[in-house]
């Protein structure tokens, strides 16, 4: 699970309710029809936007990736990967039937192998696996970026409703605060929705989405030298060229100047 994000939004909707309560009670900032101004407006916004097939696979593949953390590190699969490739060196790719990871991904790659498929079905099949993949994962991104940007416009409308209604009713005092704070709780609410929720969580989605690619990029090559019957030395090493210089070296292990 990533924490981080959990962590965050406990952490800002904590701020925002004791803000609240420091004030008043939450009964006051609650408005139906904000609620629906803002909610309904920008889910209507997004459909026009995107087509049903986007919205059905970004949403709940966007919502789960921003809670969830890959099963392996870039470095990790390295070490796994030189791990795999010892095992094919000393036991042929038959050996690799009983390998066991974590990771979906390698592990339909290692399948491959072990099933005697050339290297150019394994490279299509998995680089077709990987785009599609991203490609989902981009769309949830972009999705939540994209209710992220419409909220705070349709909060400006809904305040815009309110104040057209509290104008139109100067002549009833009673009706002028309902009318005025429908108004600002719409702004308030898109706010909350577009900073709180929807924005971060389309930042994380694209960082996950360049961690994937990496990811997925080195399991494919490696998976490619292990069926070209590299050594797991040199698969390790063409492998460390994904990680970061200071990330290439075993704990402890000094990092070159």
């Amino acid at each position: 699970m990533d924490i981080m994000t959990s962590v965050g939004l406990t952490a800002g909707i904590i701020v925002i309710v004791t803000m609240v309560l420091m004030g008043g009670d939450l009964h006051m900032f609650v408005s139906e029809h904000a609620m629906i101004i803002i909610f309904g407006g920008s889910i209507s916004a997004t459909m026009i936007r995107f087509p049903l097939s986007a919205l059905l696979h970004g949403l709940p593949l966007g919502a789960k990736f921003a809670f969830t953390m890959s099963r392996l590190s870039a470095h990790d699969l390295v070490d796994e990967l030189a791990r795999i490739a010892e095992i094919a060196r000393k036991q042929g790719p038959v050996g690799l039937e009983k390998v066991e990871t974590d990771e979906p991904f390698l592990a339909k790659g290692i399948r491959y192998v072990a099933d005697g498929y050339d290297l150019d079905f394994i490279r299509d099949n998995l680089e077709r696996d990987r785009d599609n993949f991203l490609m989902h994962l981009d769309e949830g991104s972009k999705i939540y970026r994209a209710i992220g940007d419409c909220a705070p416009a349709f909060g400006m409308i809904g305040t815009l409703i309110g104040m057209v209604q509290m104008f139109a009713n100067m002549t009833d005092p009673s009706k002028l605060g309902p009318f005025m704070a429908t108004a600002l709780l719409a702004t308030l609410y898109g706010a909350l929705v577009a900073n709180l929720f929807c924005l971060p969580i389309a930042d994380k989605l694209h960082g996950k989405l360049l961690d994937e690619e990496t990811n997925r990029t080195l399991i494919i090559d490696g998976i490619l030298m292990i069926r070209d019957s590299k050594s797991p030395t040199l698969v390790r090493e063409m492998l460390l060229a994904y990680l970061p210089e200071k990330h290439r070296h075993a704990e402890g292990e000094p990092v070159p100047a």
